[in-house]
């Protein structure tokens, strides 16, 4: 089994920020009626939020962006390492956000402050068993729910830059078959683009 990075000897840095990659792993639920395209497309969105020790809430796969890897790379990782899931994440990122780590939160001045990107991450796969899972468990929610489960603002705003990033594709939108547990570990995989602008990474 693959086993997750540790420590920060690799780890991106601007400035005084520590620079983080992570993503919103999404799926659309088989389509069963005949609504409108855009109506059909958050309708059938359900998103991907994964636990974490000692903390209730649920967030989105991220962690630091490391020196031998591309921004989408790091975020394909930390999805495989944190919810143990594979799929095709989109070339456009949703955002970058400005937050502190979770130990920091209480701290004054840019003391553990944290440069965020994010991509949206259409999964194709879910593995049985990741390095991660001890620790993060997950959980497929509906799109609406996911934005009353945000802990902080930038987790509701990275949702609503994907909802448009999928309404903008949704003529374009072929969506791929639920994903099913697979007991591969490998990182990385080809997979056929599904949408324009997409990329195939993990």
């Amino acid at each position: 089994m693959v086993c997750a990075r540790q420590g920060r000897l690799r780890q991106r840095y601007e400035g005084c920020y520590r620079l983080v990659s992570g993503c919103v792993p999404y799926m659309l639920e088989e389509d069963v009626g005949e609504k409108s395209c855009q109506q059909d497309v958050l309708g059938r969105l359900q998103v991907l939020m994964i636990s974490t020790p000692k903390r209730s809430d649920l967030i989105f796969p991220k962690g630091g962006w490391e020196n031998d890897e591309s921004i989408d790379e790091a975020a394909c990782r930390e999805a495989f390492e944190e919810a143990g899931v594979k799929g095709i994440i989109s070339a456009t990122p949703l955002g970058e956000w400005v937050f502190k780590s979770k130990s920091k939160q209480n701290s004054c001045g840019l003391q553990g402050a944290c440069k965020g990107f994010m991509f949206g991450l259409q999964v194709t796969e879910l593995l049985e068993i990741w390095p991660e899972q001890v620790t993060h468990g997950r959980r497929w929610v509906p799109l609406e729910e996911a934005y009353g489960l945000c802990r902080y603002d930038w987790m509701r705003e990275a949702l609503d830059k994907l909802k448009e990033q999928l309404l903008f594709e949704s003529n374009e939108f072929r969506p791929l078959p639920s994903p099913e547990l697979v007991d591969s570990s490998s990182l990385y995989m080809v997979m056929p683009a599904a949408a324009e602008g997409a990329v195939a990474l993990c």
